[in-house]
């Protein structure tokens, strides 16, 4: 145990494997769908970061991005498939950190399930727009930090802890196995 959960009268650890991680995707991607989405360069190196909008999570754990064909998101994924998410709730809860491989794809049917109107702003095109490819992001290990009863619970459990000299924080962190 890390020294800053020392303290911690409650259980703050829990790992999450199969649907029930699937499910903590879906709820942390529903209430925060913006991301940091990381890439590595053609080299290997890094790459860049962006800010990219979590359409979807599937049954399988996979979110759902769109992207430009002539991106360099697109380009630095064709040389090397692994990507990095980062999303954050707020200042204090909903973090996640998603490891996983990143698959450009074209899928008419899937395009039409995700497209929304305010799209056209980066696809003119609509969604007939030869730029528009599909990402389809598989998980293969992540991270979360979050409240168990929510943030008003938390603020009030640190507020009181603050008072009293104890450790009350409402924190619960985990692994995410898809």
């Amino acid at each position: 145990m890390d020294t800053i959960n020392a303290n911690q009268p409650e259980n703050n650890h829990q790992d999450l494997i199969g649907e029930d991680a699937v499910k903590k995707i879906r709820e942390f991607v529903d209430s925060t769908p913006g991301c940091f989405f990381c890439t590595s360069d053609v080299a290997g190196g890094p790459g860049d970061a962006r800010p990219m909008t979590a359409l979807q999570v599937d049954v399988q754990g996979n979110l759902w991005f769109i992207s430009a064909s002539d991106s360099l998101k697109n380009m630095e994924l064709a040389a090397e498939p692994s990507a990095t998410l980062y999303f954050q709730g707020s200042a204090h809860a909903e973090f996640m950190h998603l490891e996983g491989i990143a698959t450009v794809l074209r899928d008419p049917v899937k395009l039409k399930e995700l497209w929304s109107f305010t799209m056209k702003t980066w696809f003119t095109g609509g969604e007939d727009d030869p730029r528009i490819t599909l990402i389809k992001f598989a998980p293969t290990y992540g991270y979360y930090w979050d409240t168990k009863h929510g943030k008003a619970v938390a603020s009030v459990k640190m507020l009181i802890g603050a008072v009293i000299g104890k450790t009350l924080d409402d924190s619960i962190e985990g692994r995410l196995d898809v």
